[in-house]
């Protein structure tokens, strides 16, 4: 048994998906995953679901009907890891952007530092991002600025997507309220948790783009990101 699941959402993530998890069960933290796959055409659950056979007691997998967006993947991920008496909840992406092995230092930032939630965090320590065309390390960083400048939240990496949770801060925070799915929800759910009074702290790691399949970011992704933050500052902290 493990205190701590690492969620990764998949859509479309057949070149990544046995590699990352193969790559997650490797650390000297011994880890759960839940695929939360949002009925990838490409096979990416079937690859999940004969690797299951492998580690049964490690891996699950839930398929959701439709592309629904990356909040409500992890809301789902987080509704189930709550059920099973996870203590540690981890966000992390599939495609090896965020290193698997900064997964313990995420874990130890929380487990032993006393942060309630700890963020990987690209731009704590100057700009930690390999790969990426400038104009998008540009958006993102300056997006991260605009939501510490409007919300006044103390985060440098306000969308960082690579995050662990202690469980008493999902159970804390109305999932069900949770209003943004795509970029933003990054932002709000750090808000949120903010403005409950946790701690949040971040620790520094390179964030490296994908090299196999396709990025998910659109424009309207952006624009949530842009205008929600906005909207989630004058709301407050819905009740």
């Amino acid at each position: 048994m493990s205190d701590a699941l690492v969620i990764i959402p998949t859509y479309n993530e057949k070149e990544n998906i046995e590699t990352i998890i193969r790559a997650t069960f490797n650390q000297k933290k011994v880890f759960h995953i839940l695929i939360v796959d949002d009925n990838s055409p490409d096979g990416t659950s079937e690859i999940v679901k004969k690797l299951i056979t492998e580690f049964p007691e490690q891996l699950f997998l839930e398929k959701r009907i439709g592309k629904n967006g990356l909040g409500t993947a992890y809301i789902h991920g987080f509704k189930w890891a709550l059920s099973k008496k996870y203590n540690y909840i981890l966000e992390m992406d599939a495609d090896f952007s965020h290193n698997p092995k900064d997964l313990v230092r995420l874990y130890n930032a929380c487990h032993k530092d006393g942060a309630d939630v700890s963020v990987g965090s690209r731009y704590s320590q100057g700009v930690n991002v390999v790969n990426w065309p400038m104009k998008r390390v540009l958006l993102s960083y300056f997006a991260s600025k605009y939501v510490r400048f409007i919300t006044r939240i103390p985060v440098f990496d306000t969308t960082a997507g690579f995050v662990c949770w202690k469980r008493n801060v999902l159970e804390t925070i109305n999932l069900d309220k949770i209003k943004f799915v795509g970029y933003a929800f990054q932002i709000e759910m750090k808000f949120k948790a903010w403005k409950h009074k946790f701690n949040i702290k971040e620790v520094s790691v390179i964030f490296t783009d994908r090299t196999l399949g396709a990025s998910k970011m659109s424009g309207n992704i952006i624009s949530e990101a842009l205008f929600g933050v906005i909207k989630m500052r004058l709301k407050g902290l819905p009740k």
